[in-house]
């Protein structure tokens, strides 16, 4: 009897992949009470695009990284809170593995030891499921009428299918020592849209459409069961709840076709003449004739394959018709034989230099992971502006990540009380968000023009010069209200202010402070300057929270601007520092916003009843003292780093409005 299971928060690996992210975007939408956490580190066939339709689902996250980094799983583990694990992560590409074999090894391999070792180490995983191949089994012999079954031999021919096969044994090793509650899973091949086209069907759909050859290995009787990706979506749902404990499941279809049939149904579709488009290429090292699977077990939890091959391959050319250019350049991938030196995003063979190192290095790692103290404790942060918004946001966010913090109780200006927080702390990162902004507003530091100077600009060095002289590196909190839309970077234009760019506001004192030291950090190679703009938090009863400020003037201006969603991007601000990252970044959500269409968001989600009125900024410059910045910054380069960054009316409704609903969905 199928037992049914309700995970909470699932972790997917791989999921920027093909069928992971169908499968992603299948359990995001359709439960929403489940948190989806991907967890995939954009290898060349990976692409965030095929997450775009969940990317602001609110019960989905996206975190960029590799399996094979112990510290980063444990610390996902925990801080997520994560229950079940889909680990589709892998390198699957046969043609590869015959010539980049070490980097299926650590792959497939270890970065499977690795998940199951913190599995072990936490403790909490309910659901751990390994998405293994048929290709494990070996060749299916011409004339056999049933497939393989589950408890069947594992005979596997190529690199690929046996780092597969060992880490099924790793798996089903770490379920019988430990306990470990593991599923496994072997599937026919899978096709459909978002497929990289190294694969079968989708490069002979892009070869037709640039009217190329489309090249057979061998003599293209080789025979392969096909499975359209929605299936296998349905599958994985079937598995993930009623999937048993300890078993293994076939994921496969009895309707098999050879190479050849493949390639004609395609010059079908694009009406070309087969005899006159097909060549047949050199063979595979070593090519299996057939996979052949059994797939009663699965049938028997309540899982059919729905879409006929005729009906599925229409979809997935169509899709690729209307998608030629969603990959990029993959001219490397369409080659009779590719490999990956001539794919985007690979390295060329430092990447085969550099195995060693990095087994060596993530091993040391785990070597000195105790069960009691996770590798996140390698981190101690030391954090300055405890009494400030952003301090003390961070302190929960450290709490929340089990990384041990301290307050600094040391004067920033007072060099001596910072040189005995650092030797009775023994931070390994310094976080600074003290500074002056002026209570109410930034009109005080008008008045009171020593003090801003102390802090802001004495206190922020001498704290950047102590960091150095101990070799640490200090995240410094700093404005982008340092510009000005001007006829280079005018309002609407999309051109927003770069990190190399010259700081062209001065209507403040408290911007030409921090102007200032910005330009004076940059000597300090230990300093990562984050510039921060009209920051807005999920707590709308905060009055520093530009939402609640503005919800609360009797007239406000309406001039986009580039802003800060700090629960966003306070938490990306804590992994700039593991990634030791240095120099300045435009800390903001790609993109503008303007006064109004906030308050609207406002008016949609909090009071409807909500009213405002705007004034210009002539109207504005009689009620405050020092002029405003209004500008556009260009996140770019902070977004290249952390691409799963929301642009800023998607954060907007995903982190602050949403969680504040108090208007009811119709």
């Amino acid at each position: 009897m199928a037992t049914s299971y309700k995970p909470k928060n699932i972790l997917i690996t791989g999921a920027a992949g093909f069928i992971a992210s169908h499968v992603a975007i299948r359990i995001t939408k359709k439960y929403p009470d489940y948190k989806i956490v991907v967890l995939d580190k954009l290898d060349y066939c990976s692409n965030l695009k095929n997450l775009l339709p969940v990317r602001s689902s609110p019960n989905f996250k996206f975190v960029k990284g590799d399996i094979a980094s112990a510290d980063l799983v444990n610390f996902l583990l925990v801080t997520e809170n994560i229950d079940t694990i889909m680990h589709f992560a892998a390198q699957t590409h046969v043609d590869n593995s015959f010539g980049n074999s070490f980097e299926f090894t650590k792959n497939n391999i270890y970065g499977t030891h690795v998940l199951l070792e913190a599995c072990k180490i936490t403790g909490q995983i309910k659901r751990f499921i390994h998405v293994s191949t048929d290709e494990v089994y070996g060749e299916t012999d011409e004339d056999a009428v049933v497939g393989n079954k589950e408890a069947s031999q594992l005979l596997p021919t190529n690199p690929y299918a046996a780092t597969k096969a060992g880490a099924e044994m790793l798996v089903m090793a770490y379920g019988r020592s430990y306990g470990l509650p593991v599923i496994t899973t072997r599937g026919n091949n899978v096709y459909g849209p978002n497929q990289f086209p190294e694969k079968l069907i989708p490069k002979f759909i892009l070869l037709a459409m640039r009217g190329e050859p489309l090249p057979i290995h061998g003599d293209g009787t080789n025979v392969r069961s096909y499975l359209y990706c929605e299936d296998v979506a349905e599958a994985f749902e079937v598995i993930l709840h009623r999937g048993e404990v300890g078993h293994v499941y076939n994921i496969g279809t009895k309707r098999e076709r050879t190479v050849i049939d493949v390639a004609k149904d395609v010059c079908k579709l694009f009406n070309l003449e087969a005899d006159k488009v097909i060549r047949f290429v050199e063979n595979r090292p070593f090519n299996d004739q057939r996979y052949f699977l059994d797939d009663e077990k699965l049938k028997s939890l309540g899982w059919a394959e729905r879409t006929p091959w005729e009906e599925g391959l229409k979809k997935t050319m169509e899709w690729y018709v209307a998608n030629s250019d969603y990959w990029g350049d993959v001219s490397g991938a369409l080659l009779p034989h590719p490999r990956t030196l001539m794919m985007p995003g690979y390295e060329g063979s430092e990447e085969i230099k550099g195995i060693l190192s990095q087994f060596n290095n993530i091993q040391t790692k785990m070597a000195s992971t105790s069960d009691s103290a996770l590798e996140t404790h390698a981190f101690k942060f030391l954090i300055y502006g405890r009494t400030g918004w952003i301090g003390g946001l961070l302190g929960k966010i450290c709490e929340k990540q089990g990384i041990p913090y301290e307050y600094g109780k040391g004067r920033l200006q007072e060099r001596s009380s910072l040189i005995l927080d650092i030797q009775t702390i023994k931070p390994t990162h310094v976080f600074n968000a003290a500074g002056v902004t002026g209570r109410p507003n930034v009109d005080w530091c008008e008045s009171h023009k020593p003090d801003t100077i102390r802090t802001n600009v004495v206190g922020t060095l001498t704290l950047a010069d102590v960091c150095r002289e101990h070799g640490l590196l200090m995240m410094n909190y700093a404005t982008g209200c340092i510009f000005e839309y001007d006829a280079h970077h005018p309002e609407g234009s999309g051109i927003g202010f770069k990190e190399e760019d010259t700081p062209n506001f001065t209507g403040s004192f408290y911007s030409k402070t921090k102007a200032m030291v910005e330009e004076l950090l940059k000597e300090y190679e230990n300093v990562c300057t984050l510039r921060v703009r009209m920051p807005i938090s999920s707590d709308l009863s905060n009055p520093r929270n530009f939402v609640t400020k503005i919800s609360r003037y009797n007239k406000v201006v309406n001039i986009p601007n580039s802003m800060t969603i700090l629960d966003e991007l306070l938490p990306i601000s804590v992994e700039m520092a593991k990634r030791n990252l240095r120099g300045i970044y435009n800390f903001t959500n790609p993109g503008v916003v303007s006064h109004n269409e906030i308050l609207e968001m406002y008016k949609q989600y909090i009071d409807p009843s909500f009213k405002w009125t705007n004034f210009n900024l002539e109207e504005q410059a009689k009620v405050i003292i020092a002029p405003r910045s209004n500008n556009e910054m260009d996140a770019s380069k902070l977004k290249k780093e952390f691409p799963e960054l929301l642009s800023i009316k998607e954060s907007l409704i995903k982190y602050v409005f949403e969680p504040n609903r108090k208007v009811p969905l119709n």
